[in-house]
């Protein structure tokens, strides 16, 4: 089947089985845009109805976190994420709400417990301006990152520190509006696979290179990041008009590792 990378196509390749709306406010829709996973796709604009029911699922430690923001929009868009995260995970691994606890590595990257043991599910979760994005894998280390592109930004500046050499000539030698499209695609796969490492800046997104097929347009392809030999990845491009995104996901399937790029 071959993939075109959009956020709203609905398309379903081995993905987890379909899952229901995280709750009824909910305003979105889900993707099946990876082989190798599931994407949830949702909005977070302001949604009374939709906040409501995130609220009611939340810890009170969540809820105490959501407090200690000082803009309405960052408090917003962490109750909308965790609530339909929590919605999500719930409905996945058949548990209830009180007995599911999200907690962090050293470097942010979430896991779940179920009633003190780790949960066997693989997720991630992204969020920029009005988009979230939450990626479920049954195992593998998976991250996912979502951007909406900014023209306002030094790219130059920003290219210096996240991209080697090589890429930083390519996003030069394109016109305005491809460099800014591939500037943030570089960084969402980028960002996406420090994310699925949980490695947080230690890594410096200079250190790799993205595969020479997605930089030249495909939508996804293998990766072997060279400090893991013989790991295998899989890179996917998620975006579209309205917001770059991707998704990393260690995989050991030879049929999504074999499958040609385009």
């Amino acid at each position: 089947m071959a993939l075109t990378g959009a956020i709203g196509e609905n398309i379903r390749v081995n993905a987890l089985p379909k899952l229901a709306p995280p709750f009824p406010g909910y305003r979105g829709q889900e993707s099946y845009a990876s082989p190798s996973a599931t994407v949830l796709h949702f909005g977070l604009t302001p949604n009374p109805a939709g906040e409501a029911e995130s609220w009611a699922l939340l810890h009170e430690g969540e809820r105490e976190r959501a407090r200690r923001f000082r803009y309405a929009q960052h408090r917003r868009q962490f109750i909308l994420c965790r609530g339909a995260l929590r919605s999500l995970l719930c409905h996945q691994l058949d548990c209830r709400n009180d007995d599911l606890v999200i907690r962090t590595l050293e470097h942010g990257k979430p896991f779940a417990l179920i009633e003190g043991a780790v949960a066997p599910i693989s997720f991630n979760v992204s969020h920029s301006g009005n988009h979230g994005l939450i990626a479920l894998a049954s195992k593998g280390r998976l991250g996912v990152d979502v951007e909406e592109r900014s023209h306002r930004r030094d790219l130059d500046a920003i290219s210096q520190t996240v991209f080697s050499p090589g890429e930083q000539a390519e996003l030069a030698s394109a016109g305005s509006h491809d460099r800014v499209h591939l500037f943030y695609k570089l960084w969402t796969i980028k960002e996406a696979f420090i994310k699925a490492l949980g490695t947080g800046l230690s890594l410096s997104p200079a250190r790799f290179e993205v595969p020479l097929v997605m930089r030249n347009g495909g939508f996804h392809s293998a990766f072997e990041f060279p400090e893991e030999p013989g790991v295998q990845w899989h890179l996917e491009d998620l975006g579209n008009d309205c917001f770059a995104a991707a998704i990393a996901h260690e995989v050991d399937d030879e049929r999504l590792l074999g499958r040609e790029s385009h």
